[in-house]
């Protein structure tokens, strides 16, 4: 298992309810937070951090804490000399054969087994369950208690609803919305909206 815990200041671009979250996690692990980045000038502080409103022009480290998959992207698209750092809760149960990619945030009671692989910039929300051989592209938010059984593929960028459950061995395209308590019993298109049990694709982007 990869997992970066050293001992660092960093900024949280994002100063909302899924920022406050994310400060949580970095201060159980005793990660020092500078401030706050967010563009909207009437915040000025959360949680007693500062909020700042220039994203500066250096080598930082920096997790994202915004919820919104595309967000994160166009962030991390147009800044690619920040530092990006992972967040692990300690309350979690994670393979030692588990790869997590930079900037993924990972949150209380996640249980994630043998030899799955999460890319960059994901959300694993709290009590999800990632079981073995899962491939998870980057920048997917799996919801909290969603369940996803083993050989489960979730393309970039999918969002996995809160409560979802996915049967072993689907592939879920590329962006995707996958709806809340959603029940997956096969493979799904890049694009798709689902909902229901068992879940139907209600559009296609």
């Amino acid at each position: 298992m990869e997992i970066i815990n050293l001992f660092y200041s960093m900024y949280l671009y994002g100063a909302s309810g899924h920022g406050k979250v994310i400060a949580e996690i970095a201060e159980s692990t005793n990660q020092p937070i500078t401030a706050f980045i967010d563009l909207d000038k009437t915040k000025t502080n959360i949680l007693d951090y500062q909020v700042i409103h220039e994203i500066p022009i250096q080598k930082i480290d920096m997790v994202i804490s915004i919820g919104n998959n595309a967000i994160r992207k166009k962030i991390v698209d147009e800044n690619q000399y920040f530092n990006y750092k992972t967040l692990i809760h300690p309350k979690t149960f994670i393979s030692k054969r588990t790869i997590i990619g930079k900037g993924t945030v990972v949150m209380a009671g996640v249980s994630i087994n043998s030899e799955s692989k999460l890319g960059k910039h994901c959300i694993i929300n709290t009590n999800a369950s990632i079981d073995h051989d899962c491939i998870i592209e980057d920048f997917v938010h799996i919801s909290p208690n969603a369940a996803l059984a083993g050989n489960v593929e979730v393309g970039e960028g999918s969002h996995i609803g809160i409560g979802a459950c996915i049967i072993q061995g689907v592939k879920i395209g590329k962006w995707c919305t996958i709806g809340a308590g959603t029940v997956i019993i096969k493979d799904i298109p890049d694009g798709a909206t689902i909902v229901g049990n068992p879940g139907k694709v209600i559009k296609i982007k």
